[in-house]
């Protein structure tokens, strides 16, 4: 039995243990494949001990359209009195002005007198079948040369009219009977109308006078508003042109730096103490310091152009050639003010405000009309009349009873007399008495008074989001130069760093301790921050530009005067009597 278990254990339970060994998860190791290095290709040759770039000369500082020779040496306040005499906008707004100066003088006179005259000849002849009518033939024939004059016009008081009227003539006539032929009749009429009710207090002559006013008003500080836009437009042109002729002149600054420091490595090259490439690296440099150099100088034909534009009245002006030269100093004093007095002064001083204020009196005036208009039309009106009349007498005049004249003798005479009987006011005539119109339902003066009513409300709406925005921009302002304060202490910290540490990377390049490539980084950083001062003096101004059209005080820090009818004075300012220039000179 002993003999026989063996193989039969192994009968029963090795199959088992192979499967079990078949269904291992683990996959048994391949044979690793062999591929073979791929061929490269041969190694270059080296640079050449020799190598040099190809030289070129230092950028032209020619510009389009301008010669160097005859630069113009130009201070802020310069530019801006050239502005302000030849910039069309300000021509334009200046327009407007005496434009509203005639509106005033024409809504005034309403007021002037008019005279008027009228002369002429006619004849008429009527047909009568009376035998009383005196005709000859049937008919009466009546000719006349009439002449007449007047003077009639508006009242500036209590918003009454007048009227004055004289008015002869000579007649004659073939009627028989008449007893004065020919005859001169004369007659002189005053007429006076006076509101008591509807355009008494207030008429639409006096209405139109004072919009005009206010018209004006609104004028000068739309005037005001344009000068400030274009003195502030002036100001950050110029400091604009100033940093691009900086930044021209740093630029090429560095070009000249680097091919300074291009002919020291091939010194070093020729020595053995740098490798042939260190060549390539300087020349690549002086080419990346090229193209900012045109770069920059594509910057300052832009920004000169957009001066002269401000400046120049066309460009046939002889300064449009001539490139600018800024000499005025770089303002580094921003003004200390606290944001309750800035924002105080620009809801006093914004051209803007007061323009909300003439449109809410005009508004005002609109309301104070139209009220009056709605109530009922009663004038009180009066008139006198004197008459004269004089003639010859014709024999009709005679009585034959009695042979006695059957006319007065004060009015047997000629033109004369009947100005005689005129003046002694022997016939006169008075008229007194009182118009009344009630239009129906008003509905015309209601509906327009209802108007000024919801114009009112619209403009204070209005004037208080324009207070809103004026706010916000005093606040942005306020921070932008605060800003440009801080960026510009902390770039001249950089620039003086920078200095430093290009200096000491020099120092150590020459002792052999550093690379080339950490000195052109060095001098690559050196350029960009002195950039970055330029730029942060130029915000600077800028800033200080914004902040005073933010609160209004642009034309006061400029000197500026606004006179009436769009007058504009300036005078020096303590600045400039001691300029220096804001370019540095070669």
């Amino acid at each position: 039995m002993k003999r026989i278990a063996v193989p039969f254990f192994c009968a029963i339970f090795l199959p088992l243990f192979v499967c079990a060994q078949d269904a291992d998860p683990t996959p048994s190791p391949t044979p690793a494949i062999v591929i073979p290095p791929a061929s490269l290709p041969d190694d270059p040759p080296p640079v050449a001990p020799d190598f040099r770039g190809p030289v070129r000369p230092l950028p032209s500082l020619e510009r389009v359209g301008v010669s160097n020779a005859d630069q113009l040496s130009l201070s802020l306040e310069e530019a801006v009195v050239m502005a302000l005499r030849n910039n069309n906008d300000i021509d334009a707004s200046r327009n407007n002005v005496q434009i509203a100066e005639f509106n005033l003088r024409g809504a005034r006179g309403i007021y002037d007198p008019l005279i008027e005259g009228q002369s002429y000849y006619d004849s008429t002849s009527t047909p009568t079948a009376s035998v009383i009518g005196g005709a000859v033939n049937g008919s009466v024939t009546q000719t006349r040369y009439f002449g007449s004059t007047g003077l009639s016009g508006f009242s500036p008081f209590q918003g009454g009219s007048y009227a004055a009227r004289f008015d002869s003539s000579r007649v004659t006539t073939s009627n028989t009977n008449a007893t004065l032929n020919p005859q001169f009749p004369s007659l002189l009429t005053f007429t006076y109308t006076q509101p008591l009710l509807r355009g008494r207090r207030f008429d639409n002559n006096r209405r139109l006078i004072e919009i005009a006013k206010k018209n004006l008003s609104l004028s000068d500080s739309q005037f005001r508003q344009r000068a400030i836009e274009v003195i502030a437009a002036v100001e950050q042109a110029y400091w604009n042109l100033a940093f691009s002729l900086r930044n021209l002149q740093v630029q090429i600054d560095a070009v000249r730096q680097a091919r300074t420091q291009l002919e020291s490595n091939q010194r070093l090259v020729e020595k053995g103490v740098l490798p042939p490439i260190d060549l390539v690296a300087a020349n690549a440099q002086i080419t990346l310091f090229e193209q900012n150099v045109f770069t920059a100088q594509e910057d300052v034909t832009r920004a000169e152009n957009t001066l002269k534009t401000l400046m120049l009245a066309d460009r046939t002006a002889g300064e449009w050639s001539r490139p600018i030269t800024p000499v005025s100093p770089v303002d580094l004093d921003p003004p200390r003010i606290g944001l309750d007095v800035a924002v105080a002064e620009a809801l006093k001083g914004r051209p803007e405000i007061v323009q909300f204020n003439a449109s809410e009196e005009m508004n005002a005036i609109d309301e104070r009309y139209y009220r009056n208009q709605t109530k009922p039309q009663i004038d009180l009106f009066a008139s006198y009349t004197a008459q004269g009349l004089a003639g010859s007498q014709t024999a009709a005049a005679i009585n034959p009873t009695t042979g006695e004249s059957r006319v007065p003798p004060n009015l047997v005479g000629g033109y004369g007399t009947s100005l005689g009987n005129l003046i002694a006011r022997d016939y006169p005539s008075y008229r007194v008495g009182v118009t009344i119109g009630l239009p129906w339902g008003n509905t015309v003066a209601k509906a327009n008074l209802g108007r000024t009513l919801v114009e009112k409300n619209r403009i204070a709406n209005l004037r208080a989001q324009a207070e809103q925005v004026i706010e916000a921009e005093v606040r942005n302002a306020l921070q932008a130069l605060r800003s440009a304060e801080a960026r510009l202490a902390s770039a001249v910290a950089t620039r003086d760093s920078a200095e430093q540490v290009y200096q000491s990377e020099q120092r150590q390049f020459q002792a052999g301790i550093t690379t080339f490539f950490v000195v052109q980084q060095r001098q690559t950083e050196l350029v960009v921050a002195r950039g970055r001062e330029l730029q942060a003096q130029t915000d600077l101004n800028r800033a200080i530009s914004e902040f005073q059209r933010a609160i209004g005080s642009t034309l006061e820090a400029n000197n500026v005067t606004v006179s009436s009818g769009g007058g504009l004075t300036t005078s020096p300012s303590v600045k400039g009597s001691a300029m220096r220039s804001a370019v540095p000179r070669k």
